[in-house]
């Protein structure tokens, strides 16, 4: 989006207003991102990423420049720091591009992965392998216990994902939670609304808005 028309001074805006920058790069190699997002997609992304690098991001500490990463298919993300060692030296080397961390992140059975999996008789096999995976210890750290996603109407769920499949939080059955309503709540110790989708956030390393978790 910071190459397309209207938004030439938004790179600009961002670093003036030191906002961190959380950028989806699904891989450091443009085939496997063009066959994922489309085509000409990696060089925009590149594009991207050196104008932010222009503005300081990946360079000054009060700019952070945060890549994502996820599976293109139905596996778990591998170790994350392993695999930000190699989009660091790939990044640099070919495209001399900086950036602050990055985040690997399990690819949920929900919206359009689900369909997808459905759509190639992959996903019983898939959440199979999340169930197979789940590790206690990131129980602790998932997004979910600390952490609440709000919609563009102001309504509250437990996490992004919960969002998707519109399940809101609801701490007394009666009605839809709400930004108004945080004043006046005591969510501590309250009920999280789960599903099997969770297990993506629990299993192998653990996945959450802000990478792995172990």
């Amino acid at each position: 989006v910071l190459i397309e028309p209207g938004y030439e001074t938004t790179a600009d805006f961002l670093a003036s207003q030191s906002v961190e920058v959380i950028a989806s790069m699904p891989c450091y190699l443009e085939e496997n991102v063009d066959a994922q997002r489309g085509k000409g997609v990696f060089d925009g992304s590149i594009a991207g990423l050196r104008k932010l690098n222009e503005c300081g991001y990946a360079k000054d500490a009060d700019k952070q420049l945060n890549l994502v990463y996820n599976p293109q298919g139905p596996t778990l993300p591998p170790p994350q720091a392993t695999l930000e060692a190699d989009y660091r030296k790939m990044l640099l080397e070919r495209y001399g591009i900086h950036f602050t961390r990055l985040l690997a992140l399990a690819n949920l059975p929900i919206q359009r992965f689900g369909s997808t999996l459905l759509s190639k008789g992959q996903f019983d096999d898939y959440v199979a392998l999340l169930k197979a995976s789940h590790q206690d210890d990131n129980l602790p750290q998932v997004m979910c216990r600390s952490l609440v996603s709000v919609d563009w109407q102001g309504y509250l769920y437990d996490c992004d994902f919960n969002q998707m499949l519109g399940i809101g939080m609801n701490v007394d059955n009666a009605h839809r939670l709400h930004l108004r309503d945080l004043a006046k709540l005591q969510l501590q110790g309250q009920a999280i609304r789960v599903g099997d989708h969770c297990y993506g956030c629990t299993a192998g390393q653990g996945s959450s808005c802000g990478g792995a978790l172990s």
